[in-house]
């Protein structure tokens, strides 16, 4: 009798579960042509790893362009997401080599704060460039290198943003962009040139 009970309350159990979530079937929400945003699950970091977020994209990008300060901050995410980069933002942003000396270090404008922290707490709270999708380097636009296995993706904020493919395949050329100045004295993955004299 035992074994009976326990079936009849295992299926009274399951027909409950199906019924509650049959009920929902006519509550879908209406559909839209819109694109879905560009969007990660929201994190959650620590005052200082906010704090190296918004320096890179302070001192990488073209602090008047928002689009340049969120193109930087997509690529410090993603490559927080590779496996090939150290974990945490803010190793991601002092790896030797990978972005402008003094990023951690240097002094921010005070009327520029504000900015860079309402930019980094949108890249927190998973707002992506739109154009940047999973690139993780970065230069200086304006300048060309001979790699073939640079495949660029989007310019903004006086950076060309790139991914780097297979050398065997075609590499795709700059995306077009408004007048950008060809020299800038940092960018990432390369020392700045000293001052020609």
């Amino acid at each position: 009798m035992q074994g009976s009970e326990r079936i009849q309350i295992v299926s009274g159990l399951v027909v409950l579960a199906l019924a509650s979530g049959l009920g929902a079937c006519n509550t879908a929400s209406p559909l839209t042509t819109g694109s879905i945003p560009d969007r990660k699950p929201s994190m959650v970091v620590s005052d200082a790893e906010r704090d190296c977020l918004g320096r890179a994209m302070y001192f990488e990008s073209n602090r008047s362009d928002e689009g340049g300060l969120l193109a930087v901050g997509t690529v410090v995410m993603n490559r927080m997401e590779a496996a090939i980069f150290p974990g945490g933002i803010c190793a991601v942003v002092g790896q030797p080599g990978q972005f402008a000396p003094g990023v951690l270090t240097k002094p921010m404008q005070e009327r520029d704060l504000q900015k860079v922290a309402d930019a980094a707490d949108a890249v927190l709270a998973g707002e992506r460039h739109p154009k940047v999708g999973k690139a993780m380097y970065f230069h200086t636009a304006g300048h060309h290198f001979p790699y073939k296995n640079m495949h660029y993706v989007a310019v903004a904020g006086g950076n060309a943003f790139y991914e780097k493919r297979d050398s065997r395949a075609a590499r795709k050329e700059m995306p077009d962009s408004p007048a950008l100045p060809t020299t800038v004295s940092t960018y990432a993955a390369v020392p700045p040139l000293p001052a020609a004299q």
